[in-house]
């Protein structure tokens, strides 16, 4: 689904993505996973054709994604209906008067009549249990609140694939467990997932395949997520996890301790 060869990025001269190459195959759930600042995010913007490469090629279901083609309306659009892009600041990605209408701004755009547009919604409201949100204003919502808008806004289009930004920052253990809970049934769905996380206690639940990026905006590891759990040298040389941190692992749950 995905094909990544020798992809390199910078901003201004600062080197973000070093080199990477990577194939994600549909209906897999890969976690990116590193330091901050080692690329993840930037990779996550560079799949869903907000930026585009330096050097390297970006393949999506066989075809070449360049700056060029996606200056293209209809490619660009058919792009984005394909991929779902959940951003890691919820604000960053509502920007109407109302629930109702942020969640109709993907079928509208795509050229949905209203018909089809109110069904969309109304399904994406009772999917997700916000059907009491739908004439609020989403600025005045929950960090939680915003979060599960921001993802019915995306669910509105039926894309083959969610990218996900750090999307359990800022939510409280309730609101976390739920959105785990959900990406589990939208992947066994059909859906694939590609999930940006330091979340290294839910990270094997949302992702069977772990991509480790080191401070050089490489690829220092990528094999089973449970793999890279486990070891804990190679979490520590990329700065993950620091020399103090001891995994404990009881009643099902991993948990990583800070003994300093």
């Amino acid at each position: 689904m995905i094909e990544l060869k020798d992809i390199s990025y910078a901003y201004q001269n600062v080197r973000a993505l070093n080199s990477i190459s990577l194939h994600i195959e549909k209906g897999e759930t890969v976690a990116l996973m590193g330091p901050n600042g080692c690329g993840k995010s930037t990779l996550l913007k560079l799949i869903n054709g907000i930026i585009f490469p330096d050097s390297g090629t970006y393949h999506f279901n066989g075809e070449e994604i360049t700056r060029r083609k996606l200056q293209d309306n209809q490619f660009a659009k058919a792009l984005h209906q394909k991929i779902g892009f959940i951003f890691q600041n919820s604000d960053t990605q509502l920007f109407c008067s109302n629930v109702y209408d942020e969640i109709a701004f993907g079928p509208r755009q795509m050229g949905s009549d209203e018909t089809e547009v109110g069904k969309r919604v109304e399904d994406c409201l009772q999917l997700l249990d916000i059907r009491d949100l739908k004439n609020r204003t989403p600025y005045h919502l929950s960090g939680g609140e915003k979060r599960k808008v921001a993802i019915a806004c995306v669910l509105s289009s039926n894309p083959e694939m969610l990218v996900l930004d750090e999307p359990m920052n800022g939510l409280d253990p309730k609101t976390q467990r739920w959105l785990v809970e959900f990406l589990k049934q939208l992947n066994s769905n059909g859906k694939t997932l590609i999930t940006s996380t330091h979340n290294l206690e839910l990270v094997h639940e949302i992702s069977g395949r772990a991509v480790l990026f080191n401070e050089e905006h490489g690829i220092a590891a990528d094999m089973p997520t449970e793999r890279i759990l486990e070891n804990i040298e190679l979490l520590k040389q990329v700065n993950l996890v620091d020399q103090y941190y001891h995994i404990h692992e009881g009643a099902g749950h991993r948990h990583f301790h800070d003994h300093n």
